[in-house]
Parts: C-alpha cells; structure tokens; sequence
C-alpha cells in the first residue's frame, strides 16, 4: 500500500499554515514546511515565519534547518523532507507538507529525479554576467533561451535564474522541458493535495497588509543585523530572499525607504502570481476556493477528501 502524504499548498498568505495545524490535530499528523525561505535561520520577521504559538503543540520539520548564507534547491529540499518523511512515518504520524514553494513540493510527491552536475566555470561564467551586468540583464539573457522558466522564476531569485540558464548551457535543453517531463511521473504516495485559493484583488491586500506588519514587527533592524553577520553571496537566501533583497538594496542607496516598501509588495504579489500558476499546472491539485468559507467549512472538506481516499478512516 502507498504510504498516505497530505499536502496543503497555495500563495502566500491564504492562511495554509492554521489550516494545517488544524487539520494534523484532527488526524494525527505532523507538518514539514515547503517553505524555501522560512528554512533558514534568523529569517523570522520577513518570512511571516510559524510562531512556536501558532504551531499549535504540533510538531514541525524543516523550519531553521540553514543558516542565511547558505543555498537550498529543490534537491536539497527533497532530501531534507524525505528524512522527515521517514521520522514523521516511524512516529506512527500523517506528514502534512505545507507551503507555497510548488517546485519543492513537487519534487516531494511527484519523486523528481535531478540531474545534478558540478561545473563551477559555467556557473562562474554566469555568475560574473550577472554581477557585471545586474539583474535585469540576467532574467533577459533566461527569457532569450527559456521564456517559459521566466513565468515561474521570479527575477529577483538570482540564484534559480542562474540554475535555469546553467541547465542550458549544460544540457542544450529548457529547464522548463525538463521540469515538464518530470511532472509526468505519478506520485508514489496516497497523496491529497489541496491548494488554496482566493480572489487575486483580496490576496493582493493581504499581501499588501503583511508587508506592513513585517515592517512595524522589525524587517528593517532584521535585515540589518543579518547583513552585518553575513557578507554578500548571489547564491545565498538572504540575498534572494523577497522583503530581505529590498531592504538590503535600500541600505546601500540604490533607492529610498518608500521605494523599497513598494517593491516589497509588487513583488509580493508578482511572487504570489507566479505561485498560482504553478498550482494550476498541477495535476493532483484540488483547489479549494476559500473567500466567503469559515476554516470549519474548509476543514470538513479536507476531511470528506481524506476520508474518501482511505488516508483516515474515521
């Protein structure tokens, strides 16, 4: 029998991480975090990162697992929640993976396969572009040989960009056509995988409105302290990181306090577009629309679904 995994996805700021707190309550389960920023330590404030009050009693994986100046891929990430996996299964537990990563989530139940090659001078090659020639630049030289990458990969994640063209250059092949192929693999798990969703101009003011709580809740003095303990590094998360790359652009002058606040929200909300239509490509989502839903209502549903596919049985 396939071993059950529970998965509760969707853009930021749709309310995953209450809903599955409740859910692993109710069913016994325990969460892993498919979160590519919340895995890094320190990265609290501008990460909307879990409180140890909002977890509920209920025990969570891959939360501070990196320090800010190292990588983290999907591969990476995979191995990472598999490990959990198999604690989460030994406990006699549900793993619930949680978040809005999609690719890392993908890489989870769908068992990608990564062709993975070490070739520091192509990488150092791009690398060096994009250091001479900055980000735009860099997100153009991607659209030129992958333009369908670029409608997943934010320009602001140097560090997917710089993966996307290496890819290329390594293989003479798209990413983009590589991910698609592996999408095609069936999951090996008793999977249910729901993704939330909401009106976009509703999304977009929650987004809006936690943007503003990270800044009073102390994005800035965060930043600040991080920097001081971390030079800079193009690979790193917290120089890719949304809200952190801002903030750190502010700091060196390259434009003001109002202008780094609205970047971090345009961004935001570009980020949360991306994520979307990632989801939707998703074969095994079920999108749960959750405007005008009370959590009870979107619980039940979850646990209708659960039910029916033997995840539970009560």
């Amino acid at each position: 029998m396939k071993k059950p995994l529970v998965v509760i996805a969707g853009a930021t700021a749709t309310g995953k991480s209450a809903l599955a707190v409740n859910i692993a309550k109710i069913i016994g389960g325990e969460i892993i975090s498919a979160d590519s920023m919340q895995v890094y330590k320190f990265m609290d404030v501008g990460t909307a990162k879990v409180t140890e009050e909002e977890m509920g009693g209920i025990k969570h994986y891959l939360l501070d697992c990196l320090n800010p100046n190292e990588s983290c891929d999907a591969l990476r990430y995979k191995t990472l929640a598999l490990e959990a996996m198999d604690e989460i299964y030994k406990n006699g537990h549900i793993p619930i993976i949680c978040g809005g990563t999609g690719f890392y989530i993908q890489a989870v139940t769908r068992d990608i396969d990564f062709t993975e090659e070490d070739n520091n001078s192509v990488r150092a090659e791009i690398t060096g572009f994009y250091e001479q020639n900055g980000e735009d630049a860099l997100f153009e030289r991607l659209k030129e040989i992958d333009y369908e990458s670029t409608l997943i990969i934010p320009k602001q994640n140097i560090k997917r960009v710089i993966r996307a063209i290496e890819f290329y250059e390594l293989h003479h092949k798209k990413i983009s056509d590589h991910n698609k192929e592996q999408q095609e693999r069936e999951t090996p798990y008793n999977l249910a995988y729901f993704v939330l969703n909401r009106d976009r101009s509703l999304l977009y003011d929650k987004i809006d409105r936690r943007v503003d709580i990270m800044l009073e809740n102390g994005l800035l003095d965060e930043v600040k302290d991080l920097i001081s303990k971390y030079p800079y590094d193009s690979q790193s998360g917290l120089y890719n990181a949304i809200g952190y790359k801002e903030i750190i652009d502010y700091l060196n002058g390259n434009y003001d306090y109002d202008r780094a606040v609205y970047l971090i929200k345009q961004n935001s909300r570009h980020y949360a577009k991306r994520q979307v239509t990632f989801f939707k490509r998703e074969r095994y989502a079920d999108f749960i629309d959750i405007d005008n839903k009370s959590l009870e209502e979107i619980e039940q549903y979850v646990l209708n679904v659960l039910r029916e596919k033997k995840i539970i049985t009560e």
